[in-house]
């Protein structure tokens, strides 16, 4: 089972069971809707952080992945020219 799977599981476990415990707690409607409203925002926010933390990370690889190639494009535009100088020079 991939991580990716384990981790929705875990986060929809532990969103199913914080929901349980609110509806079940002896409190008042109002405040178990307060309660309810700030966890969503809660989780909403952590959501969106996680989600902007992935995103960063995945720039971060393609910006590193884009650099490489170019390094190795230059380098072999280099031999190239080397190769292509040699030639000239040996036919000359």
């Amino acid at each position: 089972m991939s991580s990716s799977k384990v981790l929705l599981g875990f986060v929809a476990g532990a969103a199913v069971g914080a929901l349980a415990g609110i509806l079940f707690a002896p409190d008042k409607g109002e405040n178990i809707r307060k309660k309810i409203s700030d966890k969503t925002g809660d989780w909403s926010d952590s959501a969106k952080e996680t989600f902007n933390g992935i995103v960063d990370g995945v720039k971060s690889v393609y910006s590193g992945a884009k650099d490489e190639a170019e390094e190795y494009g230059d380098k072999a535009k280099a031999k190239v020219t080397t190769a292509r100088n040699e030639v000239k020079n040996a036919l000359s």
